[in-house]
């Protein structure tokens, strides 16, 4: 075998290692984007003028004062804000358990004609600051006696 076909033989490895490599990013860059979570507050919303019937995702801060349900009819309302704007959303079924006031929200559905927001799905955002326990609040491990 002589020394130009190894070099051949290397080269088409280093090719082939670089096209699978690309290859996998490509798919892991296209997975990743679709699970991404993006949506548009309440202002971006009004400035891009959603037009009624438009899917879109909306998410903001659910407002003090303004959540509601009714367990007996499943009406789900409440109102959104981003510090500028404010957007009234109409669902239907029980609220996620982390939903509440002053906690963040997204929520998918349409615009109506009359401005508000007709919720499919409502997804309470979790809280990003962590809290450690307080000193009351760990919990006690038995001690095993010698």
């Amino acid at each position: 075998m002589s020394a130009g076909s190894r070099i051949g033989g290397r080269r088409v490895l280093i090719i082939a290692a670089l096209a699978t490599a690309v290859i996998i990013g490509y798919v892991a860059t296209q997975t990743l984007q679709s699970a991404a979570v993006y949506y548009l507050t309440p202002t971006e919303a009004a400035t891009r003028g959603v037009a009624p019937g438009q899917a879109a995702r909306l998410g903001g801060q659910v407002l003090p004062g303004t959540l509601s349900y009714d367990p007996a009819t499943r009406d789900l309302r409440f109102t959104i804000g981003d510090g500028v704007s404010t957007v009234k959303v109409i669902g239907s079924g029980a609220p996620p358990g982390l939903l509440r006031e002053g906690a963040g929200a997204v929520v998918e559905g349409t615009f109506a004609a009359d401005g508000t927001f007709r919720a499919t799905q409502v997804i309470a955002k979790h809280d990003e600051v962590y809290t450690a326990p307080t000193g009351s609040a760990v919990p006690t491990h038995p001690t095993l006696a010698p």
